[in-house]
């Protein structure tokens, strides 16, 4: 009978053991939304991740502009300056287990995020305490440059029928363009004619800004590419593209 007597406890517990496992009870809900908040914080890093040279007020911008982020500190100058930048960032995370929590669990919680030419893509956010004082603010961010695409289409070579483009000259036209200086050209000759490149450096993520041309014996076109031949991972925005026009989308 004492064996018995002794078993019955154990009995009873062994459910809520099986219970609590099934329920996700060995990670805390708190811990879960911390993990969720630090998942909002990676998403910067993927954000700002790549090449690409970034001031700290450009780097903060973007950051403060993704949903759920708020930037308390940015330090350093820019990304490809020294070790880059850090940003300290405020993010919020939430979890719910209804066994166990009478209502949703949401914290708040700082990370560090490193951004230069040496991040890793994905690379953990640290932890930090929070700062104290208001998150930053950022000023819009300013218009892009105007492409002259007026000014190039009446100034580039036109070429007869039977003749070739110089390449000499069309590079002269580029040369002499009132252009912002944050404007990229490229020029390239094939075949006796030239394609034209004007590019407005991009955030590597929406609609590229850039204007092509061909000067082709018999005809010169000046040409915005189509918005979907503009987005990251297209090729519209090439001197190849100018040379030979991918098809336009349906």
């Amino acid at each position: 009978m004492r064996a018995g007597r002794s078993l019955r406890p154990l009995l009873l517990l062994a459910p809520l053991a099986l219970l609590a496992a099934g329920c996700g009870a060995a990670e805390p809900s708190e811990q879960k939304a911390a993990d969720a908040a630090r998942e909002v914080a990676r998403t910067v890093g993927e954000r700002l991740y790549g090449q690409r040279p970034r001031t700290a007020e450009e780097a903060g911008r973007e950051a403060a502009g993704l949903d759920g982020v708020e930037v308390m500190r940015v330090d350093g100058t820019s990304t490809h300056d020294g070790d880059g930048l850090v940003l300290v960032v405020r993010t919020s995370g939430s979890a719910f287990n209804p066994t166990f929590d009478l209502e949703e669990v949401v914290v708040r919680r700082c990370f560090t995020v490193r951004v230069s030419p040496g991040s890793e893509w994905r690379e953990e956010p640290g932890d930090v305490a929070c700062p104290d004082g208001l998150p930053l603010l950022f000023g819009p961010a300013p218009e892009p440059p105007e492409l002259p695409e007026a000014e190039l289409r009446a100034k580039l070579p036109r070429v007869p029928e039977g003749g070739r483009a110089d390449e000499a000259e069309v590079r002269r036209v580029i040369g002499a363009l009132d252009m912002d200086p944050v404007i990229r050209s490229e020029v390239k000759a094939e075949d006796g004619r030239v394609g034209v490149l004007l590019l407005v450096p991009g955030d590597g993520f929406g609609a590229q800004d850039c204007l092509l041309a061909r000067v082709d014996p018999g005809a010169t076109e000046v040409w915005v590419p189509p918005r979907i031949q503009r987005m990251r991972g297209e090729a519209g925005c090439t001197v190849n593209n100018a040379l030979h026009p991918a098809p336009l989308p349906h």
